[in-house]
Order: C-alpha cells, then sequence, then structure tokens
C-alpha cells in the first residue's frame, strides 16, 4: 500500500506559487474539448475582431480570478467536501481559461499583462473568505457565480453576430457557473450580507473595464 505524501508548509507554497504562474502567464490545457469545435470561422471586421478580444480577454481574466479565489478557498476550508467541491470547481475553471486562451489566439490577441496582480488578489479574498468557515466559503462560490452568469449573458448578447465560435464557449461556461452555484447552495452556502456582494459587483466591474483594455 503507498502512503499518501504530506506536503511541508514549504512544500505547499511552492507548489501554490507554481499554481499561480502556470494560471496568470502559462498556457492552461483543459481536460474536456472546445465547445467551438467544428463551429465554423468567419471573418469578422477589425473593429469587431478587437470587441470580440476584449469581451474574451474579460472571461480569461475571470478564469484567472477564479482558479485564484477557489483555491485561496480550498486552501483553508475546514470540511474535507467543501475542499472537494471547491478543487472540482476550479478545474472546470480550469477548462474555461483554456477555452478562452485559444479563442484569444485566434482572434490574434494575448490574455491580459494584469493577469499576475488580479490573481494574488482573488487568492487573498479567497483565504479570508475561507477562514470564515465553510458556509461563507460557499457563499462566495454562489455570489461569484451568478455575477459571472450575468456577465456571460451580457457578452452574449454584445458579441458581434458573426462570433459564434466565441458564443458557443461562452454558453458552455455559464451553464458550468450555474451547475456551481447551485451545487454550493445545496452543499450548505450562506447568503452573503451586504456590503459584500456590492464591493464583489464593483471588484468585478474594475477588472473588467482593465481586461478589456489589455
Amino acid at each position: 500500500m503507498t502512503a499518501t505524501r504530506q506536503f511541508s508548509p514549504l512544500d505547499r507554497l511552492i507548489i501554490e506559487f507554481q499554481h499561480a504562474l502556470g494560471t496568470s502567464l502559462g498556457q492552461a490545457h483543459a481536460e474536456r474539448p472546445n465547445p467551438a469545435g467544428d463551429v465554423p470561422e468567419l471573418a469578422l471586421a477589425d473593429p469587431d475582431r478587437r470587441h470580440a478580444a476584449g469581451l474574451m480577454r474579460i472571461n480569461h481574466t475571470g478564469e484567472v480570478c477564479a482558479q485564484a479565489l477557489y483555491l485561496g478557498q480550498a486552501a483553508v476550508a475546514r470540511d474535507d467536501s467543501t475542499r472537494r467541491h471547491l478543487q472540482h470547481a476550479a478545474q472546470e475553471e480550469t477548462d474555461h481559461l483554456a477555452w478562452c486562451g485559444d479563442r484569444l489566439a485566434e482572434l490574434d490577441s494575448r490574455p491580459s499583462v494584469f493577469n499576475p496582480l488580479w490573481y494574488a488578489g482573488s487568492y487573498a479574498i479567497g483565504v479570508a473568505a475561507g477562514l470564515r468557515g465553510d458556509g461563507w466559503n460557499l457563499g462566495f462560490v454562489v455570489e461569484t457565480e451568478r455575477q459571472v452568469e450575468a456577465h456571460l449573458e451580457e457578452h452574449l448578447q454584445t458579441l458581434p453576430p458573426g462570433d459564434e465560435r466565441s458564443r458557443a464557449i461562452l454558453r458552455t461556461m455559464k451553464a458550468d457557473e450555474a451547475r456551481h452555484a447551485d451545487a454550493a447552495e445545496q452543499a450548505g452556502a450562506r447568503v452573503l450580507p451586504q456590503p459584500i456582494p456590492t464591493l464583489m459587483a464593483l471588484s468585478s466591474r474594475l477588472m473588467k473595464a482593465v481586461a478589456y483594455r489589455g
């Protein structure tokens, strides 16, 4: 029988740092096929292509933040089932990150140069949320996913008419986010009191404004 390896605090710190670099600066690899699949690529006028790239850059940065938030929460989660829930959600967010990165490359664009800063801030928020207890941990999942659902719906409506490849990706992401929120609610999420949801929305608005431009 193989013994489970026990990591020292330094080991865990190094692992988390490597993950932060890989998520914010590297190329993610999806476990699931890209939802765009065989959706044809239609030529977009330059303004439409730039607009689509700006929206997909926002979504890519959002997935960087989600990864950091959930892993920060998982690092201090008290209950194993909560930790597994957060880690599973983070893995699906890795798929989203990879799909958005692929789409940015197809649009001749790139991720936001500020992703390392967003990762660090989101990880810190995740740790702070997790230290409040697992009910609050899951409450942050619900609020995060509901806000992401809303902005994905907005992007589905405002993408250029011919950009069906981006739409295919965002539809799958939106369904995943709704499932994550529903699962967190069923697992005992607490409703976050004001002003936390409002502050989260304001932070998201700032991130979107910065990421859209680069």
